[in-house]
């Protein structure tokens, strides 16, 4: 079996050498093993692993989440039934922030709206709203 160094784990996996130690601290990765020398040695399966990380990351998927979905990749109990609840949870979270989103949008264009054709700071509602002095910008 070959052994790979952090930095080629890094270029391979697309991760960087920080982030792979942050992960092992976080349990996402198990502690490799050491080279007499102390410097880290892993396999090959490492690289899939952070890839997996990275893509779940870049679906929304929180590190404490992707620990689960990783437990539920080596669990051989686990159905296909029990990621696609993952999976609708976190469109749901994500639906949850869209509209999240929207309502903040929508709040500051109606303060935005109203700082037209001001030309003084000290009464420029977006300044009032921010300041949280006109609580009703989100109405």
């Amino acid at each position: 079996m070959k052994f790979l160094k952090i930095g080629e784990v890094a270029k391979r996996s697309d991760v960087g050498i920080e982030t792979i130690r942050f992960y092992e601290r976080q349990g996402l990765l198990a502690e490799p093993e050491r080279r007499p020398s102390g410097y880290r040695q892993y396999d090959e399966s490492v690289v899939s692993r952070l890839q997996f990380i990275r893509h779940a990351k870049e679906l929304g998927f929180t590190l404490s989440e992707i620990k689960e979905l990783l437990g539920l990749w080596f669990d051989v109990n686990t159905k296909c039934v029990h990621v696609r609840q993952r999976a609708e949870q976190k469109i749901t979270d994500i639906e949850d922030k869209i509209r999240s989103l929207q309502k903040m949008k929508r709040s500051l264009k109606k303060i935005m709206s109203q700082c037209e054709n001001r030309d003084v700071v000290d009464d420029c509602p977006l300044w009032l709203g921010l300041d949280g002095r006109n609580n009703n910008a989100g109405n």
